[in-house]
């Protein structure tokens, strides 16, 4: 890549990724750093353009990396989760020299804009960098999977947010639901309309992109980073998707100024009908004949469910929140797959979406999807954790039950983990799955 290159240097390595690829796409070249050193090293091994500097690294203040990028004469703007303020902003630009200061969560449209106030002047080659039919189509909906493996249980509460141009325009309510689980694939389900419908001609011309070549490379592994990713999207406030693939089973978050608010997979099982019939909202033969109806005129489930009087418009909202709910939180069951970013905007193109408040949908998640195994592989009786000096989320963000409340200042690294469940009292994959989730959102971190 030819254009100017930016530096990023901050321990987050999900958000270094995703402003990696925000930056590729005004068509810079990103060089990226997780410490201060190194970001000192890459300064003079790949003297940058610009930068972009976290204020409090694991290894050093930020302000040496501020200081080595104003003698090189390198333009450059901090970014912090911690210090906050116009003192901050006043003190970065007056002692420091920062052109800019960016307070955890920023967007990300901003961050990209004042860079390029930055640079020289330079015309930009978009159309190397814009996204191909084949990148924007590479989640196929069109082609629904069964699955080997056994679905789980689960257990979705009865409360969704609607939301309309960034804002809650509903709020629905009913009884805590349960999508029941399947121990095996469900025999003869045909493929059910797509609940995104892409337009003729992209579907064509991703299709001879397809036979052209394969996949781009995933962006990562999966592994346990799937809070880690929807914290990056948060923290830059970001529009954009999240696809996950395990297998021949993709699913995909989207995400509207760092909020997920809608989800689609591939799954028959998450399909809207097959979703009802597992939360005991329809009956197989009311499933079948649905499908047949719409397998024959192309028409949407949800709209036929509403012809044939078996769900009112209301329940339709709420079982379609719920639907995606239900996709979302299945993704934390997932400890294998590969991942990948992309920043279109298909989250306009929903005429449903809904809030999920990524503080709670993560420390949630963890909890009722993680299993004890999981959990104990992740935290150890004799690890002793601490508040994180930098952490990703507020308390206000978090919604804690009584006793979580009442723990969470015990856990100040004089205590182990071990010590933790005694006190609390609480059974033992209980208080990891809590403990997890507030390392999760960078709240707490082990003692070294």
């Amino acid at each position: 890549m030819s254009g100017p290159r930016i530096l990023v240097v901050d321990d987050n390595a999900e958000l270094v990724a995703l402003l990696a690829r925000l930056i590729k796409g005004e068509g810079w070249e990103p060089v990226t750093a997780l410490r201060g050193r190194a970001g000192l090293e890459l300064i003079t091994t790949q003297p940058p353009s610009a930068a972009v500097i976290d204020v409090l690294l694991p290894d050093m203040m930020g302000y040496e990396l501020g200081a080595a990028l104003k003698k090189a004469g390198v333009p450059y703007v901090f970014m912090s989760g911690v210090l906050k303020g116009g003192r901050a902003a006043s003190d970065a630009k007056a002692q420091y020299g920062a052109a800019g200061y960016f307070e955890k969560p920023f967007t990300g449209k901003k961050l990209m804009d004042d860079l390029r106030a930055l640079l020289p002047a330079a015309p930009v080659d978009r159309a190397s960098t814009a996204p191909s039919p084949e990148t924007l189509l590479d989640f196929d909906v069109e082609v629904a999977v069964d699955t080997d493996e056994p679905i789980e249980a689960l257990e979705l509460t009865g409360r969704v947010v609607l939301t309309e141009g960034g804002k809650v325009s509903a709020v629905l309510s009913g009884e805590t639901i349960t999508a029941a689980p399947l121990r095996t694939p469900p025999q003869g389900t045909p493929a059910m309309p797509p609940p995104l419908a892409a337009t003729p001609a992209l579907r064509e011309e991703a299709r001879a992109a397809r036979r052209a070549a394969e996949l781009p490379p995933a962006e990562g592994k999966l592994a346990e980073n799937l809070p880690d990713l929807i914290t990056a999207f948060h923290l830059a406030q970001q529009t954009g998707e999240l696809t996950i693939q395990r297998g021949k089973v993709k699913k995909t978050i989207y995400f509207e100024a760092g909020v997920p608010c809608f989800a689609i997979s591939n799954l028959v099982p998450d399909r809207f009908g097959p979703f009802l019939l597992r939360v005991g909202k329809i009956t197989p033969a009311q499933l079948e004949q649905v499908q047949a109806i719409a397998d024959s005129t192309k028409r949407r489930t949800g709209d036929i469910l509403l012809e044939l009087k078996l769900l009112k418009e209301t329940e339709k909202l709420y079982f379609i929140a719920q639907q995606v709910k239900a996709i979302v939180y299945s993704l934390f069951g997932w400890e294998d797959g590969d991942y990948r970013l992309h920043f279109t905007d298909r989250a306009s193109t929903q005429a449903i979406k809904i809030d999920l408040q990524p503080a709670h949908l993560i420390t949630r998640g963890i909890k009722k999807l993680y299993k004890p195994e999981r959990l104990y592989r992740l935290v150890s009786q004799e690890d002793r954790l601490i508040p994180t000096p930098q952490p990703a989320y507020g308390l206000h963000e978090v919604e804690l039950e009584r006793w979580e409340a009442e723990l969470l200042p015990r856990v100040d690294g004089t205590r182990s983990v071990s010590e933790l469940t005694a006190i609390a009292r609480r059974p033992e994959h209980v208080i990891y799955g809590f403990l997890y989730g507030m390392m999760a959102l960078k709240i707490l971190e082990r003692r070294v």
